[in-house]
């Protein structure tokens, strides 16, 4: 029979303040900190005082065997050690606020609209919250530290609440004394000698302000200690009020502090380690988490096989999977991984990506060092390494791991494995597949496929048209490469390209930024002129440099986008073919562009002001395609 999860009830609000500062009411550690502005803390100050809803909190009960998380008390409280009996899920904003207001015995941490750090004592105006025509937020004062509130640049002083007879002065309550009201009520007659009228104003302060204060209560929905830990994201997720979604890392450093390991500096070393290279520029906490769990989860199937158990635990990387994750396992693989990630980058430079602008799916770090941990040494061997460079390049130009990753994540790894031991290929192998049409529509780096592309030309050995040379690591980074067009937009736009194809991947390479420069908006047969002329290129050369980014030499100097077009598309989809390792039909671009697209006009018309006079440069136009977008 199912166990009911929660249960739900009402709580006075003074009671779980006490609770708060006795401690047994705290917070999991891996609630953020405090961060309410002052007008939030105004606005709820103002809504209890009238009664109205604040909205439910939600407490987790301590001690369970699977939720065990390392507990703060309430900013502000000193609880001295004690043990909670509960933590709070929801709702720590509003007792964070409400506790430091009323019971911390210090200015309240707050901020302004700004967020500028402030530090707030909260007062009631007695007169304006008896008044029915004042708003009553406008009857709640924030004062300063030092509990004057001034203007003209610290010249006048507007309200002085510096000492108790100055509070009685201008019947200001200060709320820090809400919980020995008595008190502060016997000392505020004495000072205005029981005068009649401020007795009574008092007595209807306490009765229509204060007295809401007392006996307000607030719906609490309480979570037992035997639910899950992914309830507990859940609950951050659906029903936290802040707004703020909690991470599996925040969840899992409290629970590993509570057997004493300090998950946090652990990673944020590790992360300073990996970061340094710049293809792990955005490798995340979560990355990591599920790289190990991967692999623990693997290898705990593969001791179950081998022991012949009917049962066995499942592959995976979900969130329910990395918080079954212990300290002691975590700590078992961290290393290990941590150094297949370095693995990866080795890896992914042999492929030509060299920085995170450039990588393809920055989610198949997580299969690709899980891989690595699991092979070990073996991922070396020239076989086993061309099945990895097989099933990493059908995932991306397969585009797979752009949704449902951690599914896919946990088909990756045993069948990779599988498949160097002699089993069939992956799925991912399998399910990779390439539509020709689908390079018209790849036109920004947003697309992996569209990355993919212009890594593979770099793989295959693309060289600078000015420099002749090969797009090393070094280089990479000390020429600024990046991918441009080969007809450039401002050609394509006075001859009647339309965007569709003078924007596609198939009409882009990678060129250093000088060399970018030297074409400007210049047609081709004026740049490579002009870099024969004036760059002292050779004309053999740079029809290799232009053959090595797969372009054909005879269309692009006689201005054929058309025949330019058709060509490079052949040569990328044979490419794509040659990495997934999966056949195209003999042409596979024909019918890429529609037969309809015509060259027209022979004008010649320099587009380069520094180069008004060169005699090979002429004008076409190509018609607009008749093919629908």
């Amino acid at each position: 029979m199912q166990q009911n999860t929660f249960d739900s009830t009402k709580e006075p609000l003074m009671d779980l303040l006490r609770k708060a500062k006795e401690g047994s009411l705290q917070l999991p550690d891996f609630q953020r900190g405090w961060v309410w502005d002052d007008e939030h803390v105004r606005d709820l100050l103002a809504s209890i005082s009238q009664g109205f809803p604040i909205g439910a909190i939600m407490l987790l009960e301590a001690g369970g065997d699977e939720l065990r998380f390392k507990a703060r008390p309430v900013e502000g409280a000193e609880v001295d050690g004690a043990e909670p009996r509960h933590l709070i899920l929801d709702g720590q904003q509003r007792l964070t606020s409400l506790f430091q207001t009323i019971f911390s015995q210090n200015p309240v941490a707050t901020r302004d609209a700004k967020r500028k750090p402030l530090n707030r004592w909260y007062y009631l105006d007695i007169k304006r919250s008896l008044d029915p025509n004042c708003d009553r937020i406008d009857a709640v004062v924030g004062v300063p530290e030092d509990r004057v509130v001034r203007s003209d640049f610290g010249r006048s002083i507007d309200l002085d609440l510096s000492t108790p007879q100055k509070e009685y002065e201008v019947d200001h309550f200060p709320l820090a004394s809400l919980p020995n009201f008595r008190e502060w009520r016997r000392e505020y007659n004495r000072y205005w000698e029981h005068d009649r009228e401020r007795t009574e104003q008092l007595d209807r302060f306490e009765e229509e302000i204060l007295e809401p204060f007392l006996t307000f209560q607030i719906p609490v929905i309480g979570l037992r200690n035997h639910v899950p830990k992914e309830a507990v994201c859940l609950v951050f997720e659906k029903v936290n009020t802040g707004g703020v979604s909690l991470t599996v890392f925040e969840l899992l450093t409290a629970t590993f502090a509570a057997d004493g390991f300090e998950l946090r500096p652990d990673w944020e070393e590790r992360e300073r380690r990996l970061k340094k290279y710049p293809v792990l520029k955005h490798v995340s906490s979560t990355d990591l988490l599920q790289a190990i769990t991967l692999v623990d989860s693997f290898e705990e199937r593969r001791v179950a096989e081998v022991r012949g158990d009917e049962t066995l635990p499942r592959v995976g990387c979900k969130r329910k999977d990395i918080l079954r994750l212990t300290a002691d396992r975590y700590r078992r693989w961290a290393d290990d991984v941590e150094r297949a990630f370095v693995r990866s980058v080795r890896f992914l430079n042999r492929q030509r990506i060299f920085d995170a602008r450039f990588l393809p799916y920055n989610t198949q770090l997580v299969p690709l060092p899980a891989l690595f941990t699991v092979l070990g040494q073996r991922a070396d061997d020239q076989g086993i390494h061309d099945k990895i460079v097989r099933w990493y390049w059908c995932g991306v130009f397969g585009e797979l791991y752009g949704s449902a990753t951690e599914t896919r994540f946990a088909r990756d790894l045993p069948d990779v494995v599988a498949w160097v031991d002699g089993g069939p290929e992956p799925r991912t192998i399998r399910d990779a597949n390439f539509a020709p049409e689908r390079l018209l529509t790849l036109q920004t780096r947003r697309s992996a496929a569209y990355r993919g592309l212009y890594v593979m030309l770099l793989r295959a050995g693309a060289l600078d048209f000015r420099t002749g040379e090969e797009s090393t690591l070094q280089s990479y980074f000390d020429e600024s490469i990046d991918i441009h067009h080969i007809f450039p937009r401002k050609w394509c736009r006075g001859h009647g390209v339309e965007d569709r194809f003078c924007n596609s991947i198939v009409n882009k390479t990678p060129l250093t930024a000088r060399t970018n420069r030297i074409v400007g908006g210049n047609a081709p047969s004026q740049y490579l002129s002009s870099l024969e002329r004036n760059h002292d290129v050779p004309e053999e050369a740079l029809n290799q440099s232009l053959e090595s980014h797969l372009v054909d030499p005879a269309a692009i100097r006689a201005d054929d986008f058309q025949a330019f077009f058709r060509s490079r598309s052949n040569e990328l989809l044979i490419g794509i073919s040659r990495l997934m390792g999966k056949s195209l039909e003999e042409d596979p671009s024909e019918g890429l562009i529609p037969d309809e697209v015509e060259v027209a006009g022979e004008n010649p018309v320099s587009e380069d002001p520094t180069d008004p006079s060169d005699p090979e440069a002429f004008q076409s136009e190509m018609t607009k395609s008749k093919a629908s977008d």
